[in-house]
């Protein structure tokens, strides 16, 4: 048991820890990188690749596929390895993919199958670093502290979401779009040199003798299965998230193609829903201390899913400030919501977990809820060319809607402080 922060020294703020601060600028530059490198890809599928419906459905579940092919073994094979080296090396990888994007434009040669082959080993790395990552938090600061280590990490992420889309879509004004993947390679440089900096006590786990890889990853997925409220709180993320998948995989033809709005409306809009983001992580501590912690996981879905209501709302007002406005309410709104519910269940999950199921558990939880991904953002390419965009559009709000019931027909509701004790 820990004592408490009255009672220890060892409980000083995360500003005056080294280890932390290093790690934390290291993801606040790599972030920045990443967003900038998030415009820039249906910018240029879209606007000098030519992409349609389906290639931007394929390009999304490119990107997505590794969490639903790899991810169940990747979280045993992390609870091996020492997670801070398996996330420079990830960052490594990540970097190399990206840099082969503005060189492949730059002879000429860039098709819109490379994109699908940089999407797919960028997502094949971020599953390795994100399963390390949410892993790793634990390892670098005191159990007490994983809260607030998460809300800084969060509200740093969604910084770095205000300012890269804006900034890339005054950038794409000036130059081409590969140019923003070099941008984006150069953060995930710097996310592996701060890594490099980090100091923890972090030990290779040892070895259970007689395990073997299905039996470890059956060890955390039944942790997951018989968790009740993870159980609840995994199931309302999935349902979200493939519905979600089939919403914004069209969102960049809604905005690039129909509504004529270019790159900086698309930065403009993803730029305004992370001002939502920000607010969400910095406010979910001090909503919980009004609220409880447990009711903000059903709230958080219920404004999240309601907000995206605006966007064919959006669309089928046509081009022009309105449109633009409703998507950037909606992005606001839906970002706001999405970030609360993420802050106190990831805290939550981050808490009840032993400490040698940590990665096991997050990866399958990344299996379940972001492997559904490629399916819904192929499912969204298919039916945008079938049904039409806005039907689409509405096929994933509905979804997304009934995405809230699972955590919101649970004990969330009765929960003034969600469970914080370590247990199997």
């Amino acid at each position: 048991m820990l004592p408490s922060s009255a009672e220890s020294p060892a409980l000083v703020p995360l500003t005056r820890r080294p280890a932390f601060l290093a790690f934390w600028a290291g993801q606040g530059v790599s972030q920045l990188g990443a967003q900038l490198g998030q415009l820039a890809l249906p910018v240029l599928a879209v606007s000098l690749l030519g992409a349609n419906e389906m290639d931007l459905g394929v390009l999304n579940a490119a990107s997505m596929a590794a969490f639903l092919v790899v991810g169940l073994p990747a979280g045993a094979w992390v609870d091996r390895w020492l997670k801070r080296r398996t996330m420079i090396r990830a960052d490594l990888v990540r970097m190399c993919a990206m840099l082969a994007v503005p060189l492949l434009w730059w002879a000429g040669a860039l098709q819109m199958w490379h994109l699908f082959v940089v999407a797919g080993v960028v997502g094949l790395a971020t599953v390795f670093f994100d399963v390390s990552y949410q892993s790793y938090i634990p390892v670098l600061v005191d159990r007490p502290l994983v809260a607030d280590a998460n809300g800084k990490l969060e509200a740093t992420a969604q910084v770095a979401r205000l300012g890269g889309p804006a900034l890339g879509g005054f950038v794409l004004t000036l130059v081409s779009a590969p140019f923003l993947f070099a941008a984006e390679a150069a953060g995930y440089l710097v996310s592996a040199l701060c890594l490099l900096r980090v100091r923890d006590a972090e030990a290779k786990p040892e070895r259970t003798e007689g395990s073997s890889l299905p039996r470890e990853i059956l060890e955390g997925a039944s942790f997951v299965a018989r968790h009740p409220l993870i159980r609840r709180v995994v199931l309302s993320t999935a349902i979200g998230n493939l519905f979600s998948s089939i919403t914004y995989v069209l969102m960049p033809l809604v905005i690039l193609r129909e509504l004529g709005l270019g790159p900086a409306g698309l930065g403009t809009m993803l730029s305004i829903g992370s001002v939502g983001g920000v607010l969400g992580a910095l406010a979910a501590p001090r909503i919980a201390a009004r609220l409880g912690e447990g009711p903000l996981l059903p709230l958080g879905l219920m404004v999240g899913g309601s907000a995206v209501v605006l966007f064919p709302l959006a669309l089928a007002a046509g081009p022009g400030l309105l449109a633009l406005g409703l998507l950037s309410v909606g992005e606001f709104a839906m970002s706001f919501g999405i970030i609360v519910f993420n802050v106190m269940q990831v805290s939550m999950r981050q808490r009840v977990c032993p400490p040698r199921l940590l990665g096991r558990m997050n990866a399958s939880i990344r299996c379940l809820v972001w492997g559904v991904m490629p399916i819904g953002s192929l499912l969204g390419g298919w039916l945008g060319e079938r049904l039409g965009i806005a039907p689409t559009l509405w096929v994933g709000i509905a979804g997304q809607l009934l995405a809230c019931v699972p955590v919101a027909a649970g004990p969330f509701f009765r929960l003034r402080k969600l469970p914080d004790t370590e247990g199997e």
